[in-house]
């Protein structure tokens, strides 16, 4: 069981650092007039369990701040990402 919530625990963290990583390199593309990263990646990482990480990257890079979706969407979806885990872990190790 360590195995797997350990297992669980790097997913979780390793995907909002992916997330919150890629949201810095569209903001320094976009500043540069770059290729840039496609609005369904970014959404497709975050749906994956890497919301915080992109609502993180959105804050601190201040990017897609313009944008409602990700100005709400991201939010919502971290909070749910939360309280998922929040009940997984409850549910199974506690």
């Amino acid at each position: 069981m360590e195995i797997v919530s350990g297992f669980i625990i790097t997913y979780i963290l390793l995907i909002n650092l992916w997330l919150f990583t890629l949201m810095g390199m569209d903001k320094r593309r976009s500043r540069r007039e770059k290729w840039r990263i496609k609005e369904k990646t970014l959404w497709t990482f975050a749906f994956l369990g890497g919301a915080l990480g992109g609502w993180l990257g959105m804050i601190v890079f201040r990017h897609k701040t313009k944008h409602r979706s990700f100005k709400r969407g991201l939010p919502v979806l971290t909070i749910m990402h939360l309280l998922a885990w929040g009940y997984l872990l409850n549910r199974f190790y506690l």
